[in-house]
């Protein structure tokens, strides 16, 4: 069995790679917070907005297809808003011909509709982010712009050890292959309940593991002088493609927030 994490960065020479992880970070960070506090209902801004992160993606050499394809995973944690339809007040839209009849207001409808739009144009983003700038990268942008470093070292060695306990998972699940007989006409292992128990072993196991070598890895990092943080070179100053793009992008979110605000009153 092969457990296979793939990284989202994608390597290139675009002028989207190039700029500073600095720059890139501030510009979705700005670029998300902008989207979020648009008012609901304004779908000629949400539409514009959206065309941020696709000429992004094909100025960067990645395709609409390649950020369109992935955003779409924000769409299901987006349905946590599913009740704004049954509990904002207003005219009703639609009733429902369920549990005695159930009224979807027109108001709930739209501010629905648009926490799922501005969740999905906001992971676009978010998606160019990690795909144009390698992880050590991010990392060194977060302490850069003064993110605290017990933040910065929680996330750097959360993602590392996505891969130390894949590692695990493989070993304990390889193991469990080669002590499983298979009998012709059945499935290898057991009964359902040989199963559940066997998977409840492993889960236990792959934890006790798991600590075992964590406390080996850090053991080995300190010995080799890690202090709580990675050591970088001082950050250099941005260059003029840099100042460009920031200055561009936050022009084009506040203009789009102050009509989006004004026309949303």
């Amino acid at each position: 069995m092969h457990i296979h994490f793939t990284d989202p960065y994608r390597s290139g020479a675009s002028l989207i790679h190039r700029l500073d992880p600095r720059t890139k970070m501030l510009c979705t960070l700005a670029f998300i917070l902008a989207t979020s506090l648009m008012p609901a209902g304004e779908w000629l801004h949400y539409a514009l907005l959206l065309c941020v992160p696709l000429f992004v993606s094909g100025l960067a050499g990645l395709g609409l297809r390649y950020v369109l394809k992935r955003s779409f995973v924000a769409l299901p944690f987006a349905l946590a808003a599913i009740t704004l339809p049954f509990t904002v007040p207003g005219p009703t839209l639609v009733t429902l011909p369920i549990f005695g009849g159930i009224a979807l207001s027109a108001e709930g409808t739209v501010r629905f509709l648009s926490v799922v739009l501005k969740s999905w144009i906001s992971v676009q983003m978010a998606i160019l982010l990690v795909a144009t700038t390698s992880f050590p990268d991010l990392l060194w942008a977060l302490r850069a712009l003064r993110v605290p470093r017990v933040l910065v070292s929680i996330v750097g060695l959360m993602y590392r050890y996505i891969f130390v306990l894949a590692d695990e998972a493989m070993r304990l699940t390889r193991a469990r292959a080669a002590r499983s007989g298979e009998r012709a006409g059945s499935q290898s292992g057991g009964s359902i309940i040989w199963r559940g128990k066997v998977a409840g072993g492993m889960v236990g196991n792959l934890a006790l593991r798991s600590f075992e070598r964590s406390e080996r890895i850090y053991d080995a990092m300190v010995a080799r002088g890690y202090a709580g943080e990675s050591r970088h070179f001082a950050p250099p100053r941005l260059s003029p493609n840099d100042v460009t793009a920031l200055a561009s992008l936050f022009a084009f979110l506040v203009l789009m927030l102050a009509t989006g605000l004004l026309l949303g009153r």
